[in-house]
């Protein structure tokens, strides 16, 4: 980088992380910058709200040792850039881009803004295709498709953070064919520990060879936080698009992003607007979850599953609210069914994946998934239904027809939801097969006679 201006004694304050500049050049909205104190160490920043007589810089290190009257800042001429290039697979970098696995910087091919390539919606493609996570609830259920965003809502203390590192370790191409896979998993505000099971978990399986990671530790600063995903996704447009990839972000956990957010904005001095949050933080977000999807011309694509927790459990909550209406779905995790000792907690009925029908059936999964799918839905919908009268008249009154749903109910809670290990979509469909034979012939109305004979009833094929 070079810097173009060296500006001194222009500090007016210094309040966390951020820096109150008196105005005395002209600058750019997120223009980078270098702070230096009297140690001498720089320190990377960038120009966050400006007016015609003030900046307000936001110091993406430790602000530790600036002074008012002695710190110089350099502004750069250019917005925040990440340098990427090849070799970036198998690497470990902090939030804003600097190795933390103790080996050199990946040699620089190419150098990208951090806030996204200029996208002409008019290229965008329709997304395609299926990526095989392991998990049944939403390889069956719910399934991810190539160029997709799709949030999983989570609550304190739900395994999200497993459920993060199983997928990591195990998402696939079903068609070796259809190019080189990657993922890109980022952790936003984590614990040291947390990031250290994360790096620990994906190095011992062997996944960290086609994987780049971002961590986030939770001492470092607001404005780290909210710049850790971004350094992420320029590096996953970079693998998708210049290095031909079909790449997955995983992004844990978005509320801490959010909460961030509203932390620097209220340093700002910004009017707070919906619980505190900013005003902008719609926009903010879609900045984000719109770098996903697949664009004509281009052989890569770049998918995202965001992680975030649900404060309180409520999922009107400003943070999943604005989010359900960014991206194309939703994984919902279950409290009832963690205390039942199901894993993954994988709440099926609210749980959603708009693109589904685009990503699966004859020549993506498999031609009878849709339907067994919407078979499954419907089944278990009428059990919880059962469930209900059940505990309000006792099972002695109901029919066997109810029976059968209540047994239906819990084998697709303790077999089909409920794995020890990943699963392949074969065997998730296998499963959902056999537990479909406890129910009468009658009530599976959403698969044809053909479909019934040739996987719920194989004993009328021979009789």
């Amino acid at each position: 980088m070079r810097a173009d201006f060296r500006i001194a004694n222009a500090v007016e304050r210094v309040e966390g992380p951020l820096l109150f500049l008196r105005r005395t050049v002209n600058v750019g909205l997120n223009e980078a910058l270098q702070v230096i104190g009297c140690d001498g160490i720089e320190r990377l920043g960038r120009v966050a709200t400006l007016d015609e007589e003030s900046v307000i810089v936001e110091v993406l290190e430790k602000t530790a040792g600036l002074g008012v009257k002695d710190t110089v800042v350099s502004m750069l001429g250019e917005p925040v850039c990440f340098d990427v290039g090849p070799n970036m697979l198998g690497r470990v970098f902090d939030s804003i881009g600097r190795p933390l696995d103790g080996d050199t910087p990946i040699p620089a091919m190419q150098r990208m803004r951090i806030d996204g390539m200029t996208i002409n919606p008019a290229r965008r493609a329709l997304p395609r295709d299926f990526i095989e996570t392991g998990i049944t609830a939403i390889d069956l259920m719910n399934s991810l498709v190539r160029g997709q965003k799709l949030p999983l809502f989570s609550g304190g203390g739900l395994p999200h953070d497993r459920l993060a590192t199983s997928i990591a370790q195990r998402a696939r191409l079903r068609d070796s064919d259809s190019g080189e896979f990657a993922v890109v998993f980022v952790g936003i505000g984590v614990s040291h520990d947390v990031a250290e099971g994360f790096r620990s978990a994906m190095e011992s399986s062997g996944a960290l060879g086609h994987t780049v990671m971002f961590l986030n530790r939770a001492d470092e600063s607001s404005a780290q936080r909210l710049l850790a995903p971004r350094f992420a996704l320029t590096a996953a447009e970079y693998l998708a698009f210049v290095e031909s990839r079909h790449v997955l972000v995983i992004m844990t956990d978005m509320t801490n992003y959010c909460e961030a957010l509203r932390e620097v904005s209220a340093s700002h001095g910004e009017i707070p607007g919906r619980k505190g949050f900013p005003g902008y933080m719609y926009s903010d977000l879609a900045s984000l979850f719109e770098r996903a999807g697949c664009l004509h011309g281009y052989d890569g694509t770049l998918t995202q599953l965001p992680i975030l927790t649900l404060p309180g459990d409520d999922i009107g909550h400003p943070i999943p609210d604005l989010t359900g209406y960014i991206t194309e779905g939703q994984i919902v995790l279950d409290r009832e069914l963690d205390r039942r000792a199901v894993y993954p907690p994988i709440n099926v009925l609210p749980s959603l994946s708009r693109l589904m029908d685009y990503g699966t059936g004859e020549g993506f999964t498999d031609a009878d998934h849709p339907a067994l799918a919407s078979q499954l839905f419907a089944a278990y919908a009428n059990a919880r239904r059962v469930r209900v009268l059940a505990s309000v008249m006792g099972q002695e009154g109901l029919s066997d027809n109810d029976r059968d749903y209540l047994a239906f109910g819990d084998a697709f809670e303790e077999k089909l939801i409920n794995q020890p290990s990943a699963r392949k979509l074969e065997e998730s469909m296998a499963i959902g097969w056999e537990i479909l034979g406890l129910l009468a012939e009658s009530e599976l109305t959403r698969l044809d006679n053909e479909q019934i004979i040739r996987h719920v009833r194989p004993e009328k094929a021979h009789a």
